[in-house]
């Protein structure tokens, strides 16, 4: 039984998860592909470099955000209620979601970077480690103005403490550790750009390019 909700789980969070806020909300609102314009990336910080800071933009960043809770929320309710296995439900959803995120069926598998569904999944798993992680995240990302090294930062951080907070099972560990690494892996252009000193740095006050 418990194999049935996890395969369930995996299809339908990989495929909500790959609903893209940004490629959404810059193809109705704008008729483009937010992919072929900035830095190429389907994400909130590129498409507010290339749109501007209206109410559009943070709506995609919540919209990333909520989609990932969605679905983790209702597999670790299911795995909690039935299997007593609710921080694993969602460190499970959440991954698959962050697959769905970076590698999306509906968009040619090309996809973000899967921060922010990353995000959303650990608030889940243990809300202490999170709000640590966001400490983190804004001490980075306002003395470096990087965000790819402030979220790469928090998303490593976040499996190194969770043993401390009390881990139920080796896999939500296995599962932390594989998507801190996924978000590592999907800035390494980022990282590429910083060696070659052309990484943007962001600004709350930037406008549309």
């Amino acid at each position: 039984m418990m194999g049935v909700v996890l395969a369930v789980s995996a299809v339908v969070s990989y495929l909500i998860g790959g609903l893209n806020g940004a490629i959404l909300a810059s193809r109705l609102f704008h008729h483009e592909d937010i992919r072929e314009k900035g830095s190429g990336n389907p994400g909130f910080t590129n498409y507010k470099r290339v749109y501007g800071n209206g109410p559009v933009t943070w709506m995609v960043l919540i919209f990333d955000v909520v989609k990932t809770m969605f679905v983790v929320s209702i597999t670790a309710w299911i795995m909690g209620a039935y299997f007593d296995q609710w921080q694993f439900g969602a460190q499970f959803s959440g991954f698959c979601a962050m697959l769905g995120h970076c590698f999306p069926v509906w968009y040619g598998f090309k996809g973000g970077k899967a921060f922010m569904a990353g995000f959303a999944t650990v608030w889940f798993v243990d809300w202490r480690m999170t709000l640590m992680a966001m400490l983190l995240f804004f001490a980075v990302l306002f003395a470096f103005k990087y965000m790819s090294v402030a979220s790469c930062t928090a998303a490593l951080f976040c499996p190194v403490v969770l043993p401390f907070f009390g881990v139920v099972s080796v896999w939500v560990e296995l599962l932390a550790i594989a998507g801190a690494v996924l978000i590592v892996l999907r800035h390494h252009e980022n990282f590429a750009k910083l060696r070659r000193g052309e990484e943007n740095k962001f600004s709350l006050k930037s406008k549309k390019a």
